[in-house]
């Protein structure tokens, strides 16, 4: 079984793992959490972070964070030189709970599955309705017979 941790801008971290509590309440044993805050350094958050998966060993670990190239994504980066981890940038809800479900599965296999979710959860919605659907005229008569299917 894999373990999940998200190292994210404070309290980016912490409110994802409350998130996931909702969806996935058993899984809090395999999720550790690291919120950055602003005035902490690299190093720092690095102790904080190995301190955070200590208890998980040798396991497979996928790390999630927010952006690339700020602190998180760089101690994510370093923690993820190990042979079992891996590292996605651009955790969302939908990445969490897509990786939450598959934890199962082999680590590859984990990170193909939570960044699908991560970019199948974003998308655009109409303002409108959809095309395939006309607009009921309005109307005040009850005798109309106007009705949607």
């Amino acid at each position: 079984m894999s373990r999940l941790l998200v190292i994210a801008h404070a309290p980016l971290a912490s409110a994802l793992q409350a998130v996931a509590a909702h969806i996935f309440p058993d899984a809090a044993a395999a999720m550790a959490v690291c919120d950055v805050q602003a005035d902490q350094s690299p190093e720092v958050v690095e102790q904080l972070a190995m301190a955070r998966v200590a208890d998980f060993g040798d396991d497979e670990l996928l790390i999630l964070t927010d952006v690339f190239g700020a602190t998180p994504c760089n101690v994510a980066r370093r923690l993820g030189e190990r042979a079992s981890t891996r590292v996605l940038v651009g955790v969302n809800v939908p990445m969490l709970w897509r990786a939450l479900g598959h934890l199962h599965e082999p680590l590859d296999k984990l990170v193909a599955v939570a960044a699908a979710g991560a970019t199948q959860g974003v998308m655009q919605l109409a303002g409108s309705r959809p095309q395939n659907q006309a607009l009921k005229p309005a109307s005040h008569d009850p005798d109309s017979h106007h009705h949607q299917q």
